[in-house]
């Protein structure tokens, strides 16, 4: 007979460690969480500084400290934990492959699915970096944890392109270690980090950062020996005369991430172009009932604290689901980004007379800016911000009484 849960997480990262709690402390009486690595905690067991939990824990803590904590949160339940085990595939009615070196290949009936895969890093291949193919070129999260995790350094003449967290974090590591970091380079006009990356990690140790550059050429023999940055214009057109060599080893690429879904697109869960994860409505569920998204696989976070908060909810919400508790259908109203965002997240609300969170990120910085929650031509809510940034998600909890019962929702910002 098939094994049968109430609720099945799929990753065993900060997102669903936190999926399962609130799936569990929420009337599932059976879950399981399934992880491919030979422990839980996912990237976190590669982040060792610290900075992580303000919000959720209320203290800093390391990565593998803020993994510790939600590990010791599971080992106080009866959730069933599966390590070193891959999920080849999911179906629209809810069964899970998987297979294991101890169980062999399994199917599980869920009753509800939580996908929380996380995230993998852009390689060089995605970006087009014109050059030889040569060793010493890698991610930013691939030398972190070779660094961190198995003692290895790299390289020790350092330069990274993108100035997103991991590549902000991973220049002050590399410095801290010995090798010379020559600068981060950034094809757009501002950081694509967080404000306190960029001074904890580039200011406090004198690291250049060049914005509106990016790579002309690479060129070595064997070994990256050379790096050549270009500037570039407001159509991202390199300029003429502005070429800047680099003697280095090593390149680190701070890229983006994107969201790991093919068990998602392969059963036709309805996608994000844009955040390349799900549609999802204020529940968390996909177009497909009963299978929900969460955490880096749904969209990219700043913070992991953030991931743990949504995740949780996901959780929540899939043992409500498994529980009958959404039986009726409630009005369902479309949510879409307008002028200067680039996305928000839900796609959907059931309206009630419950919060929403509206998570967003703008298209570029801005000083004294408004943000504007409309329903149809009509503002709903107003909220000044003194400064937005693309690389900070903003949250935004609204009571969905305040809307009403026909227009689409759309979230807006403008200057003032």
């Amino acid at each position: 007979m098939m094994n049968q849960y109430d609720v099945v997480v799929i990753g065993g990262g900060a997102g669903g460690m936190s999926s399962a709690l609130g799936a569990y402390q929420n009337g599932a009486k059976k879950v399981l969480l399934v992880e491919r690595d030979i422990e839980l905690g996912g990237i976190l067991q590669q982040c060792i500084h610290n900075g992580f939990g303000l919000h959720h824990y209320k203290e800093e803590l390391t990565g593998p400290a803020y993994a510790e904590r939600l590990k010791q949160e599971l080992m106080d339940t009866e959730i069933d934990i599966k390590l070193q085990t891959t999920v080849l595939k999911i179906t629209k009615d809810k069964e899970v492959h998987m297979m294991n070196e101890k169980d062999g290949y399994q199917v599980i009936q869920a009753k509800a699915i939580i996908a929380s895969n996380g995230c993998r890093e852009r390689t060089r291949h995605q970006i087009d970096i014109p050059g030889k193919r040569l060793s010493g070129i890698m991610t930013a999260g691939l030398a972190q944890r070779y660094l961190n995790i198995d003692g290895y350094l790299v390289g020790k003449k350092v330069l990274i392109l993108g100035s997103g967290d991991i590549g902000l974090i991973m220049a002050r590591r590399m410095t801290l270690e010995g090798a010379k970091v020559l600068g981060v380079a950034e094809i757009m006009p501002y950081s694509n980090g967080l404000n306190r990356n960029i001074v904890q990690c580039l200011h406090d140790y004198d690291i250049p950062l060049y914005l509106s550059h990016t790579i002309a050429k690479v060129s070595g023999n064997d070994r990256l020996e050379q790096v050549t940055l270009s500037e570039v214009d407001e159509k991202f057109q390199m300029k003429e005369g502005t070429n800047k060599t680099f003697e280095v080893d090593t390149l680190l690429l701070s890229v983006g991430l994107i969201p790991d879904n093919k068990l998602l697109t392969d059963i036709s869960v309805k996608m994000n172009p844009i955040t390349n994860g799900a549609y999802v409505n204020d529940k968390y569920q996909t177009n497909i009932e009963g299978i929900f998204a969460c955490g880096n696989s749904l969209h990219v976070h700043d913070l992991v604290d953030y991931v743990s908060e949504e995740s949780y909810e996901a959780g929540k919400n899939a043992a409500n689901y498994v529980l009958h508790q959404n039986k009726v259908k409630q009005n369902i109203i479309n949510v879409k980004s307008s002028d200067h965002i680039h996305y928000v997240i839900p796609n959907q609300i059931m309206l009630d007379n419950k919060n929403v969170a509206f998570k967003f990120r703008v298209t570029k910085p801005m000083e004294k800016a408004l943000i504007m929650i409309k329903q149809g031509n009509k503002i709903v809510i107003e909220i000044k911000k003194r400064h937005l940034l693309p690389a900070e998600m903003e949250n935004v909890k609204v009571n969905k009484k305040v809307f009403k019962y026909d227009d689409d929702i759309s979230i807006e910002v403008k200057g003032v």
